[in-house]
C-alpha cells in the first residue's frame, strides 16, 4: 500500500523537514529593564523617593548602564548566550541600557533604550544573568571611532582609561552640602573600573587593579512577562543623598572615597578589590512583572 505525505508526517517524526514543520534552531529574546523607587517607576520630570538615609525626595538626572556577558539560564541550570545583533544601542558583546528621558531635569537625550533584543538556540528558559560592565577588550577604545553604543561621550571615563559601567545620578530636595558647607545640586554615582594603568592611545595594554564589574544572577526570571528593574531605594539605602563627606561629590568608585562604601555594599561589591562579594547576588536588581 502507497501513503500519501500527509500519513507519513502522521506516522514518522523522521519526516518533519520534508512536511515543513522542522523545529526552529533558534529564538529571539527581548530582556526588558526599568528604574524604580521601590515599586514605584521612576522617570525624569518629577520627585520620587524617599531615599537615603536620613530619608529625602529627589529628582532623577541621569540613569545609564552597559552590560555583557547576557544569558538566559536553562532548565538544566546552564547559562546559554545571548547572541547581540549590532544597532544603535548594542554590539556583538555589549549593550547600553538608557532609563533617563531627556529634559531639562536629565543629562541625556529624549532617546532611551530599556531592551536588550538578541537570539540564542531554542529552549526553555527559567532565568537570566548579566554583567554591568564592558568586556575589558572593549572597554579601553576611543570613543572617537569606536562603534555604538561605546561611542557615548557622556559614559566615556578618559581619566579612568574606560567607560562609566553605570551612571545613576539623582537631586536630592535643598541639594548636596560638601564639607565646607557649599551646596551643590547633584549626588553622583560613577561605576567602573579604577587603579587603571597604561595608554591605549600609544599603544599600551590598560590594566586595572580594581575591575567593579558587577555579575548578577535573577534565577526566576521570565523576559515574555517580566523586566529587570534597578531599584534606587535598594541602591541608596544606607547613603546620606544631603551631603558629600569629601572628595568628587558622590562616589566615583575611588577606594578612599567615604561615600561609596554604602553604595558599594549595596552594590555587593569590594571597595577594595573590585571583585563582587559572595554570594555577589545584588539586591538592587529584581524581576518584576510588567505583562
Amino acid at each position: 500500500m502507497r501513503l500519501s505525505l500527509p500519513a507519513l508526517c502522521g506516522l514518522a517524526l523522521a519526516t518533519l523537514t520534508a512536511c515543513g514543520t522542522t523545529p526552529p534552531q533558534t529564538q529571539t529574546v527581548e530582556i526588558a529593564f526599568t528604574l524604580r523607587a521601590g515599586t514605584a517607576p521612576v522617570y525624569c520630570g518629577g520627585p520620587f523617593g524617599p531615599l537615603g538615609t536620613p530619608a529625602v525626595t529627589a529628582t532623577l538626572r541621569d540613569a545609564r548602564l552597559y552590560v555583557q556577558d547576557i544569558a538566559l539560564i536553562d532548565t538544566t541550570g546552564t547559562a546559554v548566550p545571548v547572541t547581540l545583533p549590532a544597532n544603535d544601542w548594542q554590539q556583538p558583546g555589549v549593550a547600553l541600557i538608557d532609563l533617563e528621558t531627556g529634559g531639562p531635569d536629565c543629562a541625556g537625550t529624549a532617546a532611551t533604550n530599556p531592551v536588550i533584543r538578541g537570539t540564542l538556540p531554542a529552549g526553555t528558559y527559567s532565568g537570566l544573568r548579566f554583567t554591568v560592565g564592558v568586556p575589558e577588550t572593549l572597554n579601553h577604545t576611543s570613543v572617537e571611532v569606536t562603534p555604538a553604543p561605546l561611542d557615548v561621550v557622556a559614559m566615556n571615563w578618559s581619566w579612568q582609561a574606560g567607560r562609566k559601567f553605570m551612571k545613576v545620578e539623582v537631586t536630592p530636595t535643598g541639594g548636596v552640602t560638601k564639607p565646607d558647607g557649599a551646596k551643590t545640586a547633584t549626588w553622583f554615582l560613577h561605576l567602573g573600573s579604577t587603579d587603571c594603568t597604561g595608554n591605549p592611545a600609544q599603544g599600551g595594554t590598560v590594566t586595572c587593579q580594581r575591575p567593579n564589574r558587577l555579575p548578577v544572577t535573577l534565577p526566576a526570571f521570565d523576559p515574555a512577562r517580566q523586566a529587570v528593574a534597578l531599584d534606587l531605594t535598594a541602591l541608596f539605602s544606607g547613603t546620606d543623598l544631603t551631603r558629600d563627606q569629601g572628595g568628587a561629590v558622590g562616589c566615583m568608585s575611588g577606594p578612599t572615597d567615604p561615600d561609596c562604601p554604602a553604595v558599594f555594599g549595596t552594590l555587593g561589591l569590594s571597595l577594595t578589590n573590585g571583585q563582587p562579594v559572595t554570594p555577589g547576588q545584588p539586591p538592587v536588581f529584581r524581576a518584576v512583572d510588567v505583562r
